[in-house]
This record gives C-alpha cells, sequence and structure tokens, in this order.
C-alpha cells in the first residue's frame, strides 16, 4: 500500500447520479487523506434503510452525483498528517457518528453524540473541510453520505468516525455495528435500559428491530411484542426473542396501538419505533404505560417531519419520549464490546446476514431490501 499512499486512487465505486434511479459502477478518483483523515480499502458493506431513504429523496438534503453507504469494514491504506490512533493495515470500522475524544459530549457517558464534529445528515462533504475526496473520470465532484461513502471500493473517513477492530473477527457479520445492528441494539440495552422482566413492542421486524429485540432479550424482558405488517417476520423475530406478534394491518376497527394497550392492560413499559414514520412513534406513544413508559425514536424519518402530541396528555400521563442515534453508543469504546460479545456468542449477528453479493450486483440489494425479502445484504468488493 506504500505505493499508493500520498497518491489519487483510481477505483470502482457505485455512483448515484438522480434519486431513485440504478447506481451506476463507475471509474472514479479517490484522493489521498487531509489531516486527521484515513483512506480506507473496503473489505465488504452493508445496505441500511437509510441508504434507500436517502437514495429515494428528491427534496433538499438530498443532493448529486453521491456515493451512499455507511455500513462497513475495511482495512487502511494511508493516513494523513497527526492521525495515531490507526496506521496501514489495520482492519476498521467507519461509523456515520463520529468519536473525538475531545469534546465535552464525547468526555460524558451521557452522550453520545460529538459536538466538534457534530452529525448533519445535510451535509454531502467530509467534516472538517467542507470538500469532497471524490472525482468522476472527468474530475466532476462526487457528494460523501453521512461521513462514510462505504459503495466504493476506496473511502476516506475522517479519524473521529474510524474504529479500529479485531481482524479475526469475520468481516462480513462485524461490518454490522457500523450502524443499523449496533442501533437497534444500543436502543434497548443502553438508552431505554430495558429492565428485567418488562413488557417491550417493537414496531418495525427489520434488522434495526430485530436488534432492539435482542438487546431487549439480553436485558431479560419477559414479553417482546413485534409489530409489523408482514406476519412472516414474526417466526423471523423468534430468533431473536420476540414473544408475540401483532399484524397491524388486521386489527379490525381497533387500532394497533389498542390492540397493544388491551394485550398489556394499560401498555408497554418500552415501546421501540424502528420504522421511521411519524405516525407510527405517535401510536407508540398511545401504547405506552402510564407513569413510568419510555418511547424510544430509533427509525430515520425524512428530515423536517413533525409529531404531533397532545400537550395534556405529555402533562398528565408522565411517559417519555426519546430519540436514540446509534443506540446511544459511543464508537470507539462500544463497539469493540458489541464484537466481544459477539464472539462470546451473547450477540446474534450471523441470523441477520440474509444474503451475500458481489459489488456490482449492488442494485439487486435495494430490491430485496425494498421487497422486504432481505434483512442485511452484504456486498464484498472482491469476491
Amino acid at each position: 500500500m506504500e505505493a499508493t499512499a500520498g497518491k489519487p486512487i483510481r477505483c470502482r465505486a457505485a455512483v448515484c447520479r438522480k434519486a431513485g434511479e440504478p447506481l451506476v459502477i463507475e471509474e472514479i478518483t479517490v484522493e489521498p487523506p487531509m489531516p486527521r483523515e484515513v483512506r480506507i480499502k473496503v473489505i465488504c458493506t452493508s445496505l441500511c434503510h437509510s441508504d434507500v431513504t436517502f437514495w429515494l429523496m428528491k427534496d433538499s438534503p438530498s443532493i448529486f452525483p453521491r456515493i451512499f453507504g455507511h455500513e462497513a469494514i475495511g482495512v487502511v491504506e494511508s493516513v494523513g498528517e497527526y492521525v495515531k490512533e490507526v496506521s496501514e493495515g489495520d482492519v476498521v470500522i467507519p461509523t456515520f457518528l463520529s468519536d473525538c475524544g475531545e469534546c465535552e459530549d464525547c468526555r460524558s457517558p451521557k452522550s453520545n453524540l460529538c459536538s466538534k464534529l457534530p452529525f448533519r445528515v445535510e451535509n454531502p462533504w467530509m467534516s472538517r473541510y467542507d470538500s469532497s475526496r471524490f472525482r468522476d473520470v472527468n474530475g466532476e465532484v462526487i457528494y460523501h453520505f453521512i461521513s462514510v461513502s462505504s459503495f466504493s471500493e476506496y473511502t476516506v473517513v475522517d479519524i473521529a468516525n474510524v474504529t479500529k477492530v479485531d481482524p479475526s473477527i469475520p468481516p462480513n457479520k462485524a461490518c454490522l455495528v457500523s450502524c443499523g445492528i449496533a442501533t437497534g441494539f444500543g436502543a434497548a440495552y443502553n438508552t431505554a435500559k430495558v429492565e428485567a422482566g418488562s413488557t417491550v413492542v417493537i414496531i418495525g421486524l427489520g434488522s434495526i428491530g430485530l436488534a432492539a429485540a435482542e438487546g431487549a432479550r439480553l436485558c431479560g424482558a419477559a414479553r417482546i411484542i413485534g409489530v409489523d405488517i408482514n406476519p412472516d417476520k414474526f417466526e423471523i423475530g423468534k430468533k431473536f426473542g420476540v414473544t408475540e406478534f401483532v399484524n397491524s394491518g388486521k386489527c379490525g376497527d381497533k387500532s394497533w396501538s389498542q390492540v397493544i394497550n388491551e394485550m398489556t392492560g394499560g401498555g408497554a413499559d418500552y415501546c421501540f419505533e424502528c420504522v421511521g414514520i411519524s405516525l407510527l412513534v405517535e401510536q407508540a406513544w398511545e401504547c405506552c404505560r402510564k407513569g413510568w413508559g419510555k418511547t424510544i425514536m430509533v427509525g430515520v424519518d425524512k428530515p423536517g417531519t413533525k409529531l404531533s402530541l397532545n400537550s395534556f396528555d405529555v402533562l398528565h400521563k408522565g411517559k417519555s419520549l426519546m430519540g436514540s442515534l446509534y443506540g446511544g453508543l459511543k464508537p470507539k469504546s462500544d463497539i469493540p464490546i458489541l464484537l466481544e460479545r459477539y464472539v462470546n456468542k451473547e450477540l446474534q449477528l450471523d441470523e441477520f446476514v440474509t444474503h451475500e453479493l458481489k459489488f456490482e450486483e449492488i442494485n439487486k440489494a435495494f430490491e430485496l431490501l425494498i421487497e422486504g425479502k432481505s434483512l442485511r445484504c452484504v456486498m464484498w468488493m472482491n469476491k
């Protein structure tokens, strides 16, 4: 890799040039890392619903051409000036959430929201320099996506968004903690701190919802009720601790939240909205127990979407509404812990990988996820 350090690299990337259109495998140029940046050779990457959400988005903060992807694992090809945390050849996981270790938020155990390099979904640049490291064959700029852009054979990521990991862990499993599985698991285990013997409701049994179920299971929840429109998800959910199922599309003249209230005798202790639709958050709030219930927002909705809650109920019912970005986890300290739990067979990761494809088959991965046929589809760069 010394031969390429400090020089532009030409490689393949899956570029999106227009909202909703198939990605195109193009030859691009990836520039060398600037100070405090790392250039990574991607081993494999997986598709997350957030990629699909922004791929379909036509209005601001949507911007094209762009390289999506934010769940990945790779090898450090070269580092910029002042980078001491990792070196060439290290296996690393990039994350959309920064962990600078210097700001008040990163030093506090109460927050994972870095204030020095804050997460900005609308930012198409490298976070420190407001510039891109990607160019197409005509020299035109290609935009970044939430600090990672892993749908490329090589990418450049800020050191605050890179965590060194054990190279012996299978990369097609380790990459999952880059976003979705860590987010769902952390929402239950870390943000909500689900108590043993409690009742949990999970709205949306995709990867993040199932990961939340996994977190609740490990916390000792007595009942884990899954809510989804796809009845096949119940059998899948059982692997992750789901004990009961409500088909939200077949509740007759009742809303699914009313059904949950009846099943639980007044509401669940914890409700996790894992889809990213404001109406579902409001319904989750409705079936959250008065006095101590917590509703946790985990799914990603479109920027600017508003919630509507009855202020009288907020005051008089004593419930909590919480957001959980990346499960409240701090990437640099919590990713190694999650992977250790996987190695010790405490945390399930293998069960989330339903498909593995070649990188050039990336559009098939989009089809599988949109059709609800996959949980996580891992794409190998060179296989």
